[in-house]
């Protein structure tokens, strides 16, 4: 049985233990201790890695009553150890999931909700719950989690012994047996958990709740706290900053700013398609009558390409092919009005190394050929 010294003091970043086991894998070395620092994967969080004399320990995780470190290197059965777990990412993880329980209580007290899944990503947490929650109400409910941070409210861990466990109210996914370990946030929450938790709520620091969307026949939640939260904040600002020097606004009136720049696009927008069209219409008129066409123009989107063989083909009377320079070869639409165009879009995929389909009257695609080489093909196509 290991000696979880995690639970003892969330805060020990280091300690001695005598090496109990040492079993080698395709994976590394499978090290068991005497007793041991680091926290194995469960409850939602991840494991605590770092060093055992030096040797890196790339896993941790629960086998029975031990505790089971996943090593790069062996170690000496009998020999004592120090190992001294990665502090950065231990209090990372402790800072999201006291937050983690801080959210999910009040949600739960509000609304309801129970908690059906917690992920730690590498930049956001993500919880889902059971019920819905307005995404209006995140202002008011992230308010309400910051002020019990920032009262620094002590983080209660422990084991109620059989006789005292009926008597305490915590959240559960189920009806747990004994021993059941409480974390217990006075006025937040109250819930059974075997994970690592900062001492009190001001070590959190802060909590940014950023979404709220539905998620089965719940809502997902997405939010960082601490460290990562200012991280992320920062990172925001900065966008910002930039956005605000791009439009020449005040930092704080980006959205404004922004807005009125897409309704300045969409301006611009509608003339260039006004535009467009009549050039267009003039490309068209110049084919009236003259039966197949094949007519190069650039810089033109895929609609706008099919369009403009659509013009060109209620005028020509015949097949109206249209390419488009882009990379390293063209797009095309070919229109015509009578006929099957199915047989001839075969032949130019295989001449001129292309991709595309469409209907007996349309065919739309991209070939890796240059003009030349579509002169070509087009040339051939019309002598046989």
């Amino acid at each position: 049985m290991t000696r979880k010294l995690y639970y003892e003091d969330s805060s020990l970043t280091e300690a001695t233990a005598v090496v109990t086991g040492c079993e080698a894998t395709g994976k590394g070395w499978l090290v068991t201790l005497d007793a041991t620092v680091f926290y194995p994967e469960g409850g939602g969080q991840a494991c605590d890695l770092g060093t055992l004399d030096g040797v890196a320990v790339l896993d941790v995780q629960e086998r029975g009553d031990e505790v089971v470190h996943l090593c790069q290197g062996p170690l000496a059965v009998g020999t004592t150890v120090e190992g001294r777990i990665d502090w950065d990412r231990r209090f990372d993880l402790m800072q999201q999931h006291t937050g983690e329980h801080m959210v999910s209580g009040v949600i739960c007290g509000r609304y309801g909700c129970h908690n059906v899944g917690f992920h730690v990503g590498s930049e956001v947490i993500t919880i889902d719950f059971d019920g819905p929650v307005p995404p209006e109400d995140l202002p008011m409910i992230e308010a309400q989690v910051n002020a019990a941070i920032w009262q620094d409210l002590p983080v209660r861990r422990w084991v109620p012994e059989p006789s005292e466990l009926p008597e305490v109210a915590y959240r559960s996914k189920r009806v747990l047996p004994w021993p059941v370990r409480i974390v217990q946030i006075p006025g937040v929450d109250s819930c059974a958990c075997c994970g690592v938790h900062v001492e009190t709520t001001g070590q959190v620091g802060l909590v940014k709740l950023f979404s709220c969307v539905k998620f089965h026949q719940g809502v997902r939640i997405e939010m960082a706290c601490g460290r990562r939260a200012l991280m992320l904040l920062n990172e925001a600002y900065d966008q910002n900053r930039q956005v605000s020097q791009a439009f020449s606004a005040k930092i704080m009136e980006t959205g404004a700013a922004a807005r009125r720049m897409n309704e300045r696009l969409a301006e611009l927008e509608y003339r260039i398609t006004g535009l467009e069209r009549q050039i267009f219409d003039a490309v068209a008129e110049r084919f009236a009558g003259k039966g197949d066409v094949l007519w190069f123009h650039e810089g033109l989107e895929p609609a706008a390409l099919r369009e403009l063989a659509d013009r060109i083909a209620d005028r020509c009377g015949g097949i109206a092919a249209v390419f488009c320079p882009k990379d390293e070869g063209h797009m095309v639409a070919m229109i015509c009005r009578e006929g099957d165009l199915r047989e001839l879009g075969k032949a130019m995929n295989a001449a001129l190394n292309g991709r595309g389909g469409g209907k007996p009257g349309f065919f739309q695609g991209s070939v890796k050929a240059d003009r030349a080489q579509i002169e070509a093909f087009w040339e051939r196509r019309g002598s046989k």
